[in-house]
């Protein structure tokens, strides 16, 4: 165990209290929630910084990482749905998840031909999860005494994730398509 990785294990440790918080029902929740998730979004940069700078980049930190930003992400997104039920929050949220499982079916296919290097995370991928995480964050937060603008500037995000979502696993096709030939 390292520092890099007890940063990770406090991401995945912070998806359950996360849910406990935003249905707790206090007049804080959702911003408690919100809170919550902005702390566990800066361990997935922070367990990536302290992992080089330290020298401590492991097989099981490898692995662990993007476990965690799954499990922290869909948890998010699941929460989210139940709130938002309407098809204009559940199709973009549909189209994240079904991303998320593609995308980490196609590296271990990847790894297992030897080849994950092709399918390693680029710029898209950096982009896409910091504006998904973003959405999340104000989404999570938002509450009907908030101005309208909170909750619309929460949708554009989320639709914005997945059109970058869907551009980053074309990338990531096109990258794998000579290993899948």
């Amino acid at each position: 165990m390292n520092a890099a990785n007890t940063v990770t294990i406090s991401r995945v440790l912070l998806v359950p209290l996360i849910v406990v918080v935003y249905y707790s029902g206090f007049a804080w929740s959702q911003l408690a929630a919100a809170a919550l998730f902005t702390v566990a979004s800066i361990t997935d940069w922070l367990d990536g910084y302290l992992a080089r700078k330290l020298n401590q980049t492991s097989p099981f930190g490898a692995f662990l990482d993007p476990v965690a930003d799954k499990l922290l992400v869909v948890m998010a997104l699941v929460l989210l749905t139940a709130n938002f039920p309407s098809p204009w929050f559940v199709v973009p949220t549909a189209i994240i998840i079904g991303r998320e499982v593609f995308i980490s079916a196609l590296r271990e296919w990847m790894a297992s031909r030897g080849e994950r290097d092709k399918v390693a995370v680029g710029y898209i991928g950096k982009v896409k999860t910091t504006v998904q995480m973003i959405a999340i964050i104000v989404l999570l937060a938002y509450s009907p005494e908030f101005p309208r603008w909170v909750l619309q500037l929460g949708y554009v995000l989320i639709y914005l994730s997945a059109a970058l979502s869907v551009w980053s696993m074309v990338n990531y096709l096109k990258s794998a398509l000579p290993t899948m030939r």
